[in-house]
């Protein structure tokens, strides 16, 4: 069973009833664009359409259900569950219209799937003395080079402290002489 009721001002609310759950929806639209908003509790099954009272403080939604009567107030766009049900003696009670699917605002058209990503094509980048190349990623900037995803079968070693390429049987950096 689903439900709707307009509350006004381009904002309704959708309530459908999908087991034990209840899922309330609220729909904001304006020209050009629509908002909606869910949030689920649980409150049985429905034993009679829900009612919706617009009160001075918001709207009221009362759910009959086989587990007994749940109270929920919408304030603007938020949502919360109320201990007891407020005194409805002066408000207005809205129409609530039994519905088949979740209402689209006119003149909005659902949005279409994305086409897949094309693969990336090899990047070679080169600014001053700085080249960068993908697969395999590498890198140089002066005497510096790094290297990842190398097919090497012996990575470079570079000093810590000027970047300087070593050997692996290297004990200082041949440039600064730092100890390796």
């Amino acid at each position: 069973m689903a439900y709707v009721c307009q509350l006004g001002a381009g904002q309704s609310v959708y309530l459908e009833n999908q087991g034990v759950q209840t899922v309330v929806t609220l729909i904001s639209s304006s020209p050009g664009q629509q908002q909606q908003a869910s949030s689920s509790f649980s409150t049985g099954v429905w034993s009679s359409p829900p009612q919706v009272f617009q009160t001075p403080h918001g709207m009221v939604i009362k759910i009959t259900s086989q587990q007994g009567e749940k109270t929920l107030q919408i304030r603007g766009s938020s949502l919360s569950v109320l201990g007891e049900m407020p005194s409805v003696t002066n408000s207005q009670q809205l129409t609530v219209d039994e519905v088949t699917s979740l209402p689209v605002s006119p003149g909005i058209e659902p949005m279409k799937p994305m086409e897949p990503m094309k693969p990336m094509k090899p990047m070679n980048l080169k600014m001053g003395d700085m080249q960068m190349n993908m697969n395999p990623m590498s890198m140089q900037m002066g005497n510096m080079e790094l290297r990842m995803g190398s097919s090497e079968a012996n990575p470079k070693s570079f000093c810590s402290q000027c970047g300087t390429s070593v050997q692996p049987e290297d004990r200082f950096c041949s440039n600064c002489g730092h100890q390796l």
